[in-house]
């Protein structure tokens, strides 16, 4: 059971191919910041690796053959590719699974409002975040507004060195007495979340000049009005690039690590591909933050649904080959893992803690305390994963989310194990989990990649 850094068994070709992937990674962690963007760059580079939209099959009425790729999106934020194997897709599907969305500070419906002088949007946090972290720091705004004609405006405001960021003041530390006596939880109020956009007036104008003449600029550049943020998705994130961390810059800096990382692994190892025997999915959701619920989120029908109608595609649908299909399935619900701290000790068991730099991290199960909300995988299934990874040389590790009673957390696996398939908990170890700036080991993402690459050609 020795832990071993996995940075010494590779020569130098391979560790060259670790910062090119890295470097891949880091490029798509910095372009891609909300669910959308991810959906809309996959969707491309699944084209270009052949992948055709399953509604084009659908509406043409042609067959599905082994060897043929496919994809499937819902509503740009759920994206399911499939390629097929040789095997009749009842005997069970190896399947990648993810998410894409990540904590964030979602702008309400009604949000600009002016006070004293100055503009600002009023926003709801999404996910588990520590409030007091998202102040003090640049924002970039991405999203989209949907105006009532269906015009759709996409938003990206904050990431070209030219633009401008925007951001949420904090107290300073000469006037925080009263501040600094509550406890982390009530630093920060959620209703004090507000972003400052601005604070020049509009000439002529009595009644909130500011807040009008922001309505101006959004009107010249977007050719929206304060109406449109009705129908708008608009998230403001960390402002800026990932970056290379560390002085050996072993380590990636970014917003969208969790889980971002198992996504881009997942969906690398999916595109690289080659003749399967099973029928390969790579699955990335949405809504996992708030409890995978929703049209895009795990607990919809939306992945079941596209598995009959590939099945269909392939002359095998019935709706008890359906339930077979996904019953005979494994998976790997891929989230990432705390990463052992030594700043924090007091909260991790050494001996089951993830380890940054070694390798990819399984959890058996996950859950708070007493495994509740767990999906607590097979021992068999572990076995014969253990099996794979071992004969393609892929560094792993086992690890639990924290001590047992500190708290815990959840994934996408019990919902997928709802069907009956195996599913286990796998991921990249991850320090600062849900901050605005996450931290990942770059040959922990590559040793990923190779994870899910050899699941798919040998489970």
């Amino acid at each position: 059971m020795e832990r071993k850094n996995v940075w010494l068994k590779y020569d130098e070709a391979e560790k060259k191919a670790v910062y090119d992937f890295g470097e891949e990674y880091r490029i798509f962690l910095s372009e891609c910041k909300t669910e959308r963007e991810c959906v809309t760059r996959m969707r491309a580079q699944a084209e270009e690796k052949g992948y055709e939209d399953l509604e084009k099959i659908l509406a043409e009425g042609r067959t599905l053959r082994p060897g043929d790729k496919v994809y499937a999106c819902c509503m740009g934020k759920m994206i399911a590719m499939f390629h097929m194997g040789t095997e009749p897709m009842e005997k069970g599907m190896a399947i990648l699974g993810a998410h894409i969305d990540s904590p964030r500070l979602d702008i309400k419906q009604i949000p600009l409002y002016e006070d004293t002088e100055m503009a600002l949007l009023d926003t709801h946090y999404y996910g588990g975040v520590k409030k007091y972290q998202w102040v003090a720091l640049p924002l970039a705004l991405h999203g989209v507004v949907v105006k009532k004609n269906g015009q759709k405006v996409e938003i990206n405001l904050g990431e070209a060195p030219t633009d401008p960021v925007v951001g949420i003041s904090d107290l300073l530390p000469h006037l925080a007495h009263d501040q600094m006596a509550k406890n982390a939880e009530k630093v920060i109020d959620g209703e004090n979340l507000n972003i400052l956009v601005g604070s020049i007036p509009l000439a002529g104008e009595e009644k909130e000049p500011v807040k009008k003449y922001i309505l101006k600029l959004l009107e010249e550049k977007y050719g929206i009005e304060e109406a449109d943020f009705i129908s708008a998705e608009l998230e403001a994130v960390p402002a800026g690039p990932a970056r290379d961390y560390g002085l050996d810059s072993s380590m990636i800096l970014g917003y969208g690590h969790d889980d971002r990382v198992c996504a881009y692994t997942s969906f690398r190892a999916m595109l690289d591909m080659e003749a399967p025997k099973r029928t390969c999915v790579c699955l990335l959701v949405d809504k996992e933050e708030i409890g995978s619920v929703g049209a895009t989120g795990m607990h919809s029908k939306f992945f079941e649904n596209m598995v009959a109608e590939v099945m269909n595609c392939a002359g095998q649908y019935s709706e008890l080959g359906v339930r077979r299909a996904l019953q005979h399935s494994k998976m790997l619900s891929s989230d990432v893992s705390a990463a052992y701290d030594p700043n924090y000790p007091e909260v991790m068991e050494k001996n089951n803690a993830a380890y940054m730099s070694n390798g990819l991290c399984f959890n058996k199960y996950t859950g708070s305390r007493g495994k509740s909300g767990s999906n607590d995988a097979n021992p068999e299934y572990m076995a014969e994963i253990r099996q794979v990874l071992d004969e393609a040389g892929v560094a792993w590790q086992t690890s639990e989310l924290g001590k047992v009673d500190q708290g815990g957390g959840g994934t996408i696996a019990y919902i997928m194990a709802n069907y009956g398939m195996e599913v286990i908990d796998c991921g990249v170890a991850v320090q600062n989990m849900h901050a605005p700036w996450e931290v990942a080991g770059k040959a922990d993402v590559y040793e990923a990649y190779r994870g899910y690459g050899a699941f798919l050609k040998g489970i």
